[in-house]
């Protein structure tokens, strides 16, 4: 298993500006980068604390933010080297998943979404270039 570190946690927000200033300014994350989802709808935002950059809160605008506040934490997701490798692997586990095949964002990260046995949403991500 090549699972690295806890990637990054998803939270669906309405407003993404708004969600920036409020984490960097009352929670003191530096936002590293925004960008549209290769879907040309969502808008991702990505914070990390300052000196800790290892994991981060990826905020997620356009996608669902009518949830109510105990369901707005979309994801957690775990980084890997090797995708590909990965994707095979947890086929041939016969895990549940929510994706048929990788997704690419234009930064080159690459991820798929699968299914824990309680039905949380997990991501086996690899990172792309910022």
């Amino acid at each position: 298993m090549a699972v690295k570190k806890i990637e990054h946690l998803g939270i669906m927000v309405e407003n993404l500006d708004r969600s920036i200033s409020f984490y960097t300014e009352v929670l003191g994350l530096e936002h590293k980068h925004t960008m549209l989802h290769s879907n040309g709808i969502i808008r991702l935002g990505f914070l990390a604390f300052p000196g800790h950059e290892e994991t981060e809160i990826e905020l997620i605008e356009g996608y669902n933010s009518s949830l109510p506040a105990e369901g707005k934490v979309h994801h957690a997701a775990f980084t890997v080297d090797d995708i590909e490798a990965e994707f095979k692997r947890i086929l041939s586990l016969e895990v549940p998943l929510r994706d048929t095949e990788i997704t690419t964002l234009p930064n080159g990260a690459r991820y798929f979404f699968f299914y824990g046995p309680d039905g949380e949403l997990l991501e086996l991500f690899q990172p792309g270039k910022n």
